[in-house]
């Protein structure tokens, strides 16, 4: 056999005098252009006794490998070191340790396109050789490359064996067995002894060599040593066992040739005390752990943690198998798996174990191979993940149901509501979505706390769940509103049945803590595929037939109609409209002027908001307001108009206030009163100049915080007036809850006033409690000299409307002043 290593650096000449005198040779040849010198100057002409060492390659190809060489000559002495003295064969048809030398010599050659120079080495009959292989190639006038190969051989040779054993970190030794004058075996003589053994022994070589076992002197001397080796003679098998010595243990493998022993000698103190270690690792880790047979898959041991966890005995454990554990619908993959185990293993999924008393468990299981009894075994770790599981699942769950009424969510409906589509588009089935919004709940919410606001939804939804069948669904969206989805193919007849009966069943009382609470309930339905066939689209389309329902005063069910869509997008684009209006400047304020009676005079205006789309005109505020606050931009608005009116304002007469409306949404800003404060600061406009609008819906919610921050608008010197008084629930009651300083008579009772004596004796009534309570009375809308002469017979003391002006631009009110003059009246 040869092994050949490339040399690094020059080879000096001392070392390797044919080698120097070849390559020299090679360099003189070499052509001016660097071109390969030619074959003929190179090996032809004085080479002389070189000549036997040559193997001359030929190579034809461009592929550098063994197999597109050929031997084309052979010198004696390389013939000799082939053992072949045949020419013009292949390469390959060389023994295979001789070609393999040679090939890779010249590759290399052929790829530098210079010398090269390699060490191989020669085994045979456990003597290694070493020989130098120089391969200089050429090129040929016939065509392709010739290789010119010298094979010498270093004079350094060695026994393989010896040196392996004598570098071994295991001793090895070689005893002969002495017998007495019966032929019984009854002492041995060492030899044969290597380094190794010294030191493993703890002996010097002088003191092994032809040392009998029974002079004493190293742990081979003890008896039980010496009575395991005397059995090996005797019954003429090998033997291996372990003795401790000192700190160390040591392992002796004992093979017997006749009354030759060869005995080796390997520390094994490392692996005994990794022994310990995974003993004291297995024996008391907390987690449960396990080997079993990789044959037989029966438990070879067990730890404590595993006894304990699972409820087995010791013994019981001992006498299983692992398809006990199982539980019997997983024996297939239990099985298949553990088949595929490797030398680790861990296996991702959940696998479900048997405990003694019958209970399973989910675990991950951690795994290696391991040599146990002299067996192939796998150590197991088991990590118990029941309680993970657990709690992921009640986490899986609470992220798809409402936390108060354990309905499913907007999430877990929607996703359902998909899987209804899917199952229905395939049957031509239909899906009905309907959206309930219960009625009057923000009553019981504001007049008995939350607290019962809760239990009344959770009751809400018991009746829901209750009347939920096969594979329909109820689900909590937010607040008091709820879906479900009619999955069971109903005509939309049925759905509009099972619609009134949700509402009834919804409208009936509830008792909490004795209490009897009503309310009621509005449906909006979107049934597929007519309303839409994805759950977007069903969803949508039922809470715009929802609005409808709600529009109408709540108590019904409405079926979504194509209007409504029209309608929602109407309303889409004019929430678009309105951002880009208000970034754009295309809000504008209007006054109209505020008359006193008594006098004849204008002692006031009323800022009126005015938007002009550049392209559909002006907006009626009617239209834009109450989206403008559905969307929250009223705050920022309405701040806007307070800044605009009150800088107009301050170039007035000093007699003339300003009035200004403010919507509810405001009061829910919190900031309302510092707005004001910086709107009178920037403009310098005093603060009884400034009247501020309201209407009684502010009393609705949050009744104390609007009052305390009426009384800090009023502390400012601000008047605080109440618009469209007598169209409200509970007026009167707002009189005796806040000191208004106007009271504005609605426009109704003003247009029928000449016709309509009720509309009389209201107004009557509304201006005779306003001199009982010291308040300004108004009435809007005035167009007639008639409704001004009523008005003025019956007490009121200021008035509004067309009769006078229509609401003009600023740039106008310097002229209405003028014209008015103090005989406003007699102008008009």
């Amino acid at each position: 056999m040869i092994a050949a290593k490339e040399t690094s650096g020059k080879v000096s000449s001392e070392m390797f005098n044919d080698i120097s005198i070849l390559q020299r040779k090679w360099q003189a040849a070499l052509r001016p252009d660097g071109r390969l010198p030619s074959y003929e100057d190179v090996m032809l002409g004085s080479l002389g006794r070189l000549a036997d060492h040559i193997v001359l390659l030929k190579h034809d190809n461009e592929t550098l490998d063994n197999k597109t060489f050929g031997v084309s000559r052979t010198g004696r002495y390389a013939q000799k070191w082939l053992n072949d003295d045949r020419w013009d064969i292949p390469l390959t048809a060389l023994s295979p340790d001789c070609a393999t030398a040679l090939g890779e010599a010249a590759a290399n050659a052929l790829e530098k396109r210079r010398p090269h120079l390699a060490v191989a080495h020669c085994v045979r009959d456990g003597i290694v050789q070493a020989y130098d292989i120089l391969a200089l190639p050429t090129s040929s006038r016939w065509g392709g490359t010739l290789i010119g190969a010298y094979v010498n051989e270093r004079s350094a040779q060695y026994n393989l064996l010896d040196a392996i054993f004598a570098q071994t970190d295991d001793g090895v030794l070689s005893l002969a067995t002495l017998r007495d004058a019966g032929g019984r075996p009854f002492d041995f003589q060492i030899v044969h002894h290597n380094q190794g053994a010294c030191r493993l022994l703890k002996v010097p070589a002088a003191g092994l060599l032809w040392r009998r076992l029974s002079d004493g002197g190293n742990l081979l001397c003890l008896p039980e040593v010496t009575g395991r080796l005397l059995g090996v003679v005797e019954n003429g098998n090998g033997d291996q066992f372990e003795v401790d010595s000192d700190d160390r243990n040591l392992k002796l493998g004992v093979t017997a040739f006749g009354d030759i022993l060869s005995l080796t000698v390997t520390d094994v103190t490392a692996l005994k005390q990794r022994e310990a270690s995974f003993r004291l690792l297995f024996d008391n880790n907390p987690m449960p752990m396990w080997v079993f047979d990789a044959e037989t898959m029966r438990f070879l041991n067990v730890n404590d943690a595993a006894v304990q966890h699972y409820g087995y005995s010791r013994d019981k454990f001992l006498s299983m198998t692992l398809r006990e554990i199982w539980p019997q619908d997983e024996w297939s993959s239990h099985s298949q798996a553990v088949q595929q185990i490797g030398d680790t293993h861990y296996n991702s999924r959940n696998w479900r174990h048997i405990k003694a008393n019958g209970s399973e468990i989910e675990v991950l299981t951690y795994g290696r191979r391991v040599a146990f009894g002299g067996r192939e075994a796998f150590l197991v770790a088991v990590v118990d993940i029941t309680e993970r599981r657990r709690a992921e699942a009640r986490i899986a769950h609470m992220a798809h149901h409402d936390g108060l009424t354990n309905l499913p969510n907007r999430a877990l409906f929607q996703e359902h509501l998909k899987k209804a589509l899917e199952q229905a588009g395939s049957g031509n089935k239909h899906v009905a979505v309907l959206y309930v919004d219960l009625d009057l709940f923000k009553n019981v919410n504001d007049s008995f706390g939350h607290p019962i606001g809760d239990r009344l939804l959770t009751m809400v939804a018991d009746r829901l769940r209750s009347e939920a069948r096969d594979d329909n669904l109820v689900a909590r969206l937010g607040g008091d509103e709820f879906a479900v989805i009619l999955a069971s193919d109903m005509t939309m007849s049925e759905t509009g049945d099972y619609a009134v009966r949700l509402i009834k069943v919804l409208s009936a009382a509830y008792g909490i803590d004795e209490m009897e609470v009503v309310i009621g309930a509005s449906i909006g339905v979107a049934l597929s595929p007519d309303d839409g066939d994805t759950s977007e689209e069903l969803m949508r389309n039922a809470d715009m037939a929802l609005y409808s329902a709600k529009e109408e005063g709540g108590g019904v069910h409405r079926f979504f109609e194509k209007e409504m869509d029209l309608q929602a997008q109407k309303r889409r684009d004019l929430e678009l409209d309105l951002r880009r209006a208000f970034a754009n400047g295309e809000f504008e304020l209007h006054y109209q002027p505020l008359v006193d009676i008594a006098s004849d005079r204008i002692n006031g205006f009323e800022a009126l908001l005015r938007w002009r789309h550049p392209e559909k005109g002006m907006i009626s505020p009617a239209e834009f307001v109450p989206v403008a606050e559905d969307i929250g931009l009223i705050v920022a608005l309405g701040e806007w108009v307070l800044r605009e009116a009150c800088a107009e304002a301050a170039k007035w007469p000093a007699d003339i206030k300003i009035a200004v409306n403010l919507s509810p949404v405001q009061f829910r800003s919190r900031n309302l009163v510092q707005m004001v404060i910086s709107a009178l600061a920037q403009s310098g406009l005093s603060p009884t100049r400034l009247e501020l609008e309201i209407t009684e819906s502010i009393f609705l919610a949050e009744t104390e915080a609007n009052l305390a921050i009426l009384h800090q608008l009023r502390q400012l010197g601000i008047s605080i007036s109440l618009d469209d008084f007598g169209t409200g629930y509970s007026s009167l009651s707002y009189l005796r809850s806040f000191p208004f300083d106007k009271i504005k008579i609605d426009r109704s009772f003003v247009k029928d006033l000449v016709q309509r004596p009720d509309c009389v004796a209201i107004v009557r009534a509304i201006s005779g409690l306003g001199r009982s309570l010291n308040i300004t009375t108004t009435a809007e809308g005035v167009e007639t000299i008639d409704q001004l002469d009523w008005l003025r017979a019956e007490g009121c003391n200021q008035v509004q409307g067309y009769l006078f002006s229509a609401a003009r631009p600023a740039s106008e009110i310097q002229q209405l002043l003028f014209k008015f003059g103090r005989r406003a009246s007699q102008a008009a």
